[in-house]
């Protein structure tokens, strides 16, 4: 592909939609989608040429990959429920690993000697968020920079352990699905799916 010059700022804005394209298809592509027919598709529209695709044609073909599309979610997220499952029911049997009622279970790294918050409260908190096989999701000491939220403005896991934690506390928790994002998921967090946090209450705000 021949060099473009990015010099200005209409290049440079150019090239800032072709690579926001290219991130949506990269986090989630249709499957056998080949980026040589979206450039064609591309360049046909921008020139203002008829379809080489008929509309009922078009319409098929998203039918069937979307068709696809759902069935590799649905597959995903029944893994990730029965990962999910049989991870916290192995991890309960850990010495120093606490399960509660609604199944959230945590082990104490650290104990505080400060308040704790009350479901109301807005703390200050330092966290690191992986999924099971310890891919990480999000993390506050990656950023360099603590989290502020109210205790219940997050995920009900959340919510349940801040409230038992003193301040200066640092606990891992096991969060169930259900506890979690659910059926829904979000961003790179599939559905169904238990996490890992360690989380780091340091203020109660």
């Amino acid at each position: 592909m021949s060099e473009v010059n990015l010099s200005t700022d209409e290049t440079r804005v150019s090239y800032g939609i072709g690579r926001q394209l290219g991130d949506q298809l990269r986090d989630n592509p249709p499957p056998g989608v080949s980026l040589d027919a979206i450039l064609v598709g591309l360049t046909d529209a921008f020139a203002g040429k008829p379809s080489r695709v008929d509309q009922e044609q078009m319409a098929a073909s998203f039918k069937v990959i979307r068709e696809i599309m759902q069935a590799e979610v649905a597959a995903k997220a029944e893994a990730a429920a029965g990962e999910g499952l049989a991870f916290l029911a192995e991890n309960a049997k850990r010495e120093g690993v606490t399960t509660l009622a609604s199944g959230l279970q945590f082990e104490v790294l650290t104990q505080g000697e400060g308040a704790k918050p009350a479901r109301e409260d807005q703390v200050r908190t330092h966290y690191h968020g992986t999924l099971i096989d310890g891919t990480v999701f999000d993390s506050s000491y990656e950023r360099g920079q603590p989290a502020e939220f109210p205790v219940g403005g997050v995920i009900a896991g959340w919510t349940e352990a801040l409230q038992l934690m003193n301040a200066g506390s640092k606990w891992r928790l096991y969060v169930p699905s259900e506890l979690a994002y659910g059926a829904q998921g979000v961003g790179s967090i599939p559905p169904h799916s238990a996490l890992v946090f360690d989380v780091e209450l340091l203020d109660v705000l």
